[in-house]
């Protein structure tokens, strides 16, 4: 028998539809579910102004640490059921949605494939991504051997704000 070694990995969650606090905190409650992973912890709620088309609501963001055996591409097809569970529709490029999951880093892995980019791209510049990562796991280096301490120098909390621990 092989035995799969598991594997930190950081998921960022947001929502801005349908009611968002809700979406997140359920959401969380279902990474628990997905088969071959361990919900290590999450960060705090956060209210963060939307990124993409003007006129969007705010989001709710958070960030979990999660312990899987599966490989990045089915974590990946995982992380899309439970979106298409919430109803996510896909329209528009940084639009509005009701959850939206993203792999911000696997273990030390970096991945440059069609389906999958991590560490994510934008992680390093988003304070919605870094300040609820940086709860959780404030020693955090990236695979390109970046701190969390430096990004966060880099990208100031701004008005992201903390609205449940």
């Amino acid at each position: 028998m092989i035995r799969v070694t598991p594997k930190h990995c950081y998921i960022g969650l947001g929502s801005n539809l349908e009611s968002p606090r809700q979406q997140v905190t359920t959401a969380l409650e279902e990474l628990k579910q997905i088969p071959g992973c361990t919900l290590l912890s999450s960060s705090s709620l956060y209210r963060s102004d939307p990124v993409g088309p003007a006129g969007q609501p705010d989001y709710v963001n958070a960030v979990a640490l999660l312990d899987t055996a599966l490989t990045p591409e089915a974590l990946l097809d995982q992380l899309q059921i439970l979106e298409q569970q919430h109803r996510r529709v896909r329209h528009t490029h940084w639009g509005p949605r009701t959850l939206d999951l993203d792999i911000i880093m696997f273990g030390d892995l970096i991945i440059n494939s069609d389906r999958l980019a991590v560490p994510h791209p934008f992680a390093g510049e988003r304070n919605f991504v870094l300040w609820p990562l940086s709860e959780i796991s404030p020693g955090l280096i990236f695979p390109d051997g970046r701190s969390i301490n430096d990004l966060l120098v880099a990208c100031p909390l701004g008005t992201l704000e903390k609205i449940s621990v």
